[in-house]
């Protein structure tokens, strides 16, 4: 009766503190790695809302602004109500006199920025995921190498192989620990990528409908037709560095 109540005593699980602690020094960068994640997962998470980059309602009410307005009006709005898709419609407007290629330019320019914005601290994630189970691994073998050191200035040949088991069984928690931070922040690197595609998407649509509605044609030389001085938008010229770009690079 004893000896299986000692038995469950020592196959019970160990606290997580516990196991910390047995994993060693190498624990504490690892459990920094975790606080850096965690820490960039939620502030891009806060960031990266669809209500913060391109608020819902935005287009009609920029719209209504500019009709009742014009741009004077248009550039209040987007100052009453600051959002990346807002800062990238202000620096349309402030060209708007300079044409169309000018306001594009503009647009494109601001836009770049607003994704580089979008994508801060991102990076830092790709740098966590890879350390972490190098930190691990590292943590590792200095634990068998203390294993072995055991087992080698022990004096006694019984229960060498215990030792060494549980010295490896120690080592391990290292390495295990530093795949738990590497794999979630993985996952959640290519999740907050993906999300950023998508506002990057909904930026870009939201500059073409702005240089659509309201680009100002390039001034007609003399001798132009007056076909050409009511020509429309070129639309290629547009979409040839669309905002969308920045976000792959």
């Amino acid at each position: 009766m004893n000896s299986s109540v000692l038995v469950l005593a020592q196959a019970a699980p160990e606290s997580i503190l516990g196991l910390a602690v047995k994993g060693g020094i190498m624990m504490i960068p690892i459990a920094l790695c975790s606080l850096v994640g965690v820490s960039v997962v939620l502030e891009r998470m806060s960031v990266l809302r669809r209500s913060r980059v391109v608020p819902t309602g935005f287009d009609d009410e920029f719209e209504a602004a500019m009709e009742s307005g014009g741009p004077a009006a248009g550039a209040d709005y987007c100052k009453s109500h600051p959002s990346p898709a807002a800062r990238v419609l202000a620096a349309g407007i402030k060209k708007l006199a300079l044409g169309h290629e000018t306001v594009e330019r503009h647009i494109t320019s601001a836009g770049e920025i607003e994704v580089y914005q979008l994508r801060k601290r991102l990076r830092s994630l790709t740098v966590v995921a890879a350390v972490a189970p190098l930190l691990g691994l590292t943590g590792t073998i200095f634990g068998m190498i203390r294993a072995f050191q055991t087992v080698a200035s022990s004096g006694d040949s019984l229960g060498k192989a215990e030792l060494l088991a549980g010295g490896i069984y120690e080592a391990m928690i290292s390495t295990a620990a530093g795949l738990l931070v590497a794999i979630p922040t993985i996952v959640l690197y290519h999740f907050l990528s993906a999300r950023i595609e998508q506002l990057t998407r909904e930026l870009d649509r939201v500059a073409v409908s702005f240089v659509e509605r309201h680009g100002m044609p390039m001034p007609v030389l003399a001798g132009h037709s007056a076909g050409s001085a009511n020509g429309s938008l070129d639309n290629q010229s547009l979409e040839s560095q669309p905002i969308a770009a920045s976000a792959r690079s």
